[in-house]
């Protein structure tokens, strides 16, 4: 495929990759912003980009101002899409189209071009890099991210099931069938000039790049999220993929501090003596932290569901808000934010189960303690290694903490002297 338009290309080794990410999303709300093991789609979609020796910059075209934000923490650079660019039927190449309008505007177009995609969790790079090599060479002029498929696949039709590709009388071995290449959606790498001309992602030689796995899985529905989760050591491992405690440490930078009680500031289990008392087990290190913020003047929320009058005597202790027997969290959670005047995306919440969801899903950091439910945990933005009831909230704190201090060093000292991480 030759180019009509070197001169609009920079000089550059790499290739220049975009990932498209909206806002919407029907079948999991605010889903490029969902984690596996603390890190969001986004995050580890842009993080493993850099990891690529063939990418020398990570572009993210979004509607939304808060994968904005998740992007550029990430280390990623940000266009604006359009909101009509935008809807459920809007293609993935009309985004790429728009993307790379603007970058030819700042003679920034590079030679190749890398599409990934961030509900793909486990980017193979090695793949990636075999890609980019193959369309840089001009050995293909676009490839995609493919996986070995040996299946035998099948159609409804008004007669019966049919054999797609094979005849179903014939069974032949597995290493008998010439291979099939399935399409997994993690990255297309395509020579730029052939897809503005052809508007569309295969043209030209096309060529698969065969992935492993674990980098086959995409992320549509709940039920994806719990299988990353569950997969995601090993799927790393095999990858090559940084693990959570390798990554770079979260910049937790909020204004205020939420928490539930049972399962957080307790290990969710309680005793009754023969009165109906009710009685719980918390940790003194905790105690410290809630102390530690308030001094640092973020205002703190104890936010449960629960009767108890533990809750509100534990809240008095700490000296700080509460409310409790509610039954709506969100609503709860909007009003107190109101009257304190922080914004929601400022605010860390840290849950433990299900009914903690709604309120984990409106603020800007929703975090977990070690052991949370699946459900909580698939929410979240941030697992934390410590588990409810032994001291997740003095790690979250740690984490507010160390944050504020990185934004003015001078407060660095005072906080490591009062027990605080850096």
């Amino acid at each position: 495929m030759t180019s009509a338009a070197h001169g609009r290309h920079r000089e550059t080794d790499g290739a220049t990759a975009i990932v498209p990410v909206r806002g919407g999303s029907k079948g999991i709300h605010r889903k490029n912003l969902r984690t596996v093991r603390g890190s969001t789609l986004i995050a580890r979609s842009v993080e493993g980009l850099l990891r690529s020796g063939g990418v020398s910059r990570v572009v993210v075209t979004t509607d939304h101002p808060d994968l904005a934000a998740a992007a550029v923490a990430a280390g990623a650079e940000v266009i604006d899409r359009p909101a009509e660019l935008a809807e459920d039927s809007t293609s993935s190449e009309a985004a790429l189209l728009h993307a790379l309008g603007v970058l030819a505007e700042r003679g920034e177009l590079t030679p190749v071009t890398v599409f990934a995609q961030a509900t793909s969790p486990f980017l193979d790079v090695e793949a990636l890099d075999d890609a980019v090599t193959l369309v840089s060479s001009g050995r293909a002029d676009s490839v995609f991210a493919a996986v070995l498929d040996h299946g035998f696949l099948w159609t409804e039709k008004t007669k019966g099931a049919r054999g797609i590709g094979h005849d179903h009388r014939e069974r032949p071995r597995r290493q008998d069938r010439a291979p099939q290449y399935r399409e997994t959606g993690s990255f297309y790498v395509f020579d730029t000039d052939g897809f503005l001309e052809a508007r569309h992602r295969f043209f030209g030689r096309i060529a698969p790049a065969v992935t492993r796995s674990f980098a086959a899985l995409d992320i549509d529905e709940p039920e994806d999220l719990l299988v990353a989760e569950a997969i995601a050591g090993l799927a790393e491992r095999q990858l090559g993929i940084p693990s959570g405690s390798e990554r770079s440490e979260h910049h937790l930078d909020v204004d205020a501090v939420v928490t539930d009680f049972d399962g957080v500031h307790t290990d969710d289990r309680a005793s009754i003596d023969a009165d109906g008392v009710e009685r719980v087990s918390v940790h003194r290190g905790d105690g410290l932290g809630v102390r530690q913020l308030r001094e640092a003047g973020l205002p703190f929320l104890i936010l449960s569901t629960e009767r108890v009058p533990i809750v509100a005597a534990r809240a008095a202790k700490l000296g700080v808000d509460v409310v409790y027997d509610s039954a709506d969290k969100a609503t709860a959670l909007r009003d107190w934010a109101t009257a304190k005047g922080v914004s929601l995306d400022r605010i860390a919440y840290l849950g433990n189960d299900v009914n903690d969801i709604p309120a984990l899903e409106i603020v800007g950091w929703p975090v977990v303690v070690a052991d949370a439910h699946p459900e909580a945990r698939a929410v979240s933005r941030l697992v934390l290694e410590r588990r409810g009831g032994d001291g997740a909230v003095r790690e979250l704190a740690d984490l507010v903490l160390a944050a504020r201090a990185a934004l003015d060093p001078l407060k660095l000292s005072t906080l490591q002297s009062n027990g605080a991480r850096p």
